[in-house]
Formats: C-alpha cells, structure tokens, sequence
C-alpha cells in the first residue's frame, strides 16, 4: 500500500518537479549549503574550464531532494556546456546509450540518476565511454560478429544515486570526484525558503514562519518547497495570502505534519516499534508486514531521516526507538537502550 507523502523527498508527480525547475539554483553563488562541497567542485570546474578540459566524472551520493540534480545543471551551467539528463531505468539496452553518447559535444554534461538501477549491458557499454571516451559496439552475430569502435568527444558524466552501496565497484571506480550530499543545517534550509518564497512573489516575512517551515522539512530542500508552496495555498485561501506564524502552524496541522517534520506514517512506524514489539529491536520485515508496507519504502523513505534524528537505531538485532521518539509522542520511555547496549552498525 503506496500513499502519497507530503514529506517525501521523492517528486509527487511531473508537474511538481516542473515547479521545480524554477526554484532551482542556477550557479555556486546562488546555491545554498553544503560549503565544503561546494568548493570541491568549484575548484575542479575551475581547473578544467582554465585547461580548457572537460571537469572530471562526478558521483553525487546521498538521500533524495537535496539538490544532485541541481548541481549536476550547475556544473553544465558553469562550464558553459550542454546537459543530457537520463536515468538508469530508463537505459536498458545498449543502443539507448549509443543514441546519447555520440549526440554529446566536447565537454558536455551527462546526467545519470539513479545510476546504481543500470542493466548490466548499458553498464560494460559505459566502461570505456568514461575512460578512453570511446565505445566498442558490437554489431551482427554468430560468426559474422564484428566490434565497432566509436569515438567520443571527452564529456563528463554525472552521476546520482541514493544507494551507493548498489553501485558496482568497477563502475564506482571510474568516477574521479565522489561527493556525499547530506541534509541541510537548519539555518540553510530557512535561507532556500526565503529565496524560494521571493521567486514564488510570497509574502513571509516572519521569521516564527520560516522557522517553523524549515523544522517541518526535514532537511530537506525539495520538501521544503514543497511545503512552502502548501501554506501559499493555504494562506491565499484562508488569509490574506501572507504567511505568518499562525497560517503556518495551520497548514502543517492540516497536512498531518509535525513541528519535527514527522507526518503519519512515520509517527505509525515509531509507534509499531514502541507498542507492539516493547521498543525493540525488531526486523524492518516485521515492521513492513505489520504496516502492510514495502520494505523499501521504509529503507528509502522513512528510516534515513530519523536515523538523522535519532528517533530510530538501527542495531544488528534489528530496529530501536531512541529515547527522543517516546518524549516526541508522549509515552513512557521503556526503550531497551535504559539497559544493556546492543550492538549498533
């Protein structure tokens, strides 16, 4: 049973992501967060462009909705070149990539997400494409078999992936800049509200609101905006369309979302654990099976953020509440970590 969240960093849908392509940062002085991160890959644009080289492969790891796709079109924009945006499931035979590859100009950009759900085809085809800008194209079979080479212009690819551990080693090794995006800091996250509000023309000049906003995100940008365009709505409807304290904290209320940034199903999967396995530690089948859930929904969705948190750990033994999630929903604290340590991964 799939349901549409709120606070999902997933897009909602195609229209939602479109939206987002205005609120999106253009270049490094408009992007907000992330500054160590930022001057790695300042620093290698800047070389290449002053080399007149294309900028090295790059592998942007992390949860989704922070911003690698964002930064993959920042790159492209800096460069001043061309980006061709694909996805892993969206290659799956080898001639899906051939059309992409030899259509790329000197020092394009190629932007796989989810690039650990390649097949394995598409894959040994982008072996040699990343190292020796080149691809070796097999064409008839049987006896009259032949291998084609193709030659390439020296592109860069990008690459996007929230399971980094899929990646297979080979394919991880070629890429020359691996960086980790993580969750926003609380002051940045109210920094790409104002921004995003300016670009929307909405009116939120309280402070208390932008506060209360950047709490409920999560970390995260995507949701963040997504959230900001909610209390809009609800403010142009049931306000005078600026947003305050007040508007916000009810448009949150009404969305089911907390001042943590926990909606339903998170608030269900903490109290599954709690109520009805003591606290801990259970199997994350278990919990899916209880919650008619995917198990992946919970791996993807709901877990990282409150392992952020540390309203949930992750032990050997299986899943434990923390201590903040019972002063969180107001129970009585009977967590297992009052008593002997388990063994944390």
């Amino acid at each position: 049973m799939s349901v549409e969240r709120i606070v999902s960093a997933t897009p909602l849908d195609a229209a939602e992501e479109k939206a987002n392509v205005s609120l999106r940062p253009q270049n490094f002085d408009e992007f907000v967060g992330h500054a160590e991160l930022i001057e790695k890959v300042v620093i290698a644009v800047k070389a290449a462009r002053t080399r007149g080289e294309q900028v090295d492969h790059i592998l942007f790891y992390g949860p989704p909705g922070l911003g690698k796709t964002s930064l993959s079109h920042i790159v492209a924009n800096e460069m001043g070149s061309k980006i061709f945006a694909t996805s892993g499931p969206a290659l799956v035979r080898a001639g899906d990539l051939m059309g992409i590859l030899t259509n790329l100009g000197e020092r394009d950009v190629l932007f796989i997400d989810e690039i650990h759900r390649l097949s394995p085809t598409v894959e040994e085809l982008i072996y040699p494409a990343m190292e020796d800008f080149q691809v070796d194209f097999v064409v008839d079979k049987g006896a009259f078999a032949k291998t084609v080479k193709v030659p390439l212009k020296p592109f860069t690819l990008v690459g996007a992936t929230t399971r980094a551990g899929l990646l297979s080693a080979p394919l991880r090794d070629r890429f020359g800049i691996h960086l980790h995006v993580d969750f926003y800091r609380h002051e940045d996250i109210c920094k790409i509200i104002r921004r995003s509000a300016g670009i929307l023309q909405t009116e939120i000049a309280d402070s208390a609101a932008v506060d209360l906003v950047a709490r409920s995100s999560r970390g995260t940008p995507r949701v963040a905006n997504r959230l900001l365009r909610r209390v809009r709505d609800f403010a142009q409807v049931k306000a005078d369309g600026a947003i305050t304290a007040e508007i916000a904290e009810r448009a949150l209320k009404m969305e089911g979302i907390d001042e943590r940034g926990l909606d339903n199903l998170d608030r269900k999967f903490l109290r599954t654990i709690i109520d009805y396995y003591s606290g801990g530690p259970v199997g994350i089948e278990a919990l899916a099976a209880t919650l008619n859930e995917e198990v992946d929904t919970f791996v993807d969705v709901v877990e990282p953020y409150l392992l952020k948190i540390g309203f949930l750990l992750r032990t050997r033994q299986g899943r434990i509440a923390g201590p903040e999630a019972y002063t969180h929903l107001g129970v009585e604290n009977l967590s297992p970590l009052d008593g002997d340590q388990p063994e944390l991964f």
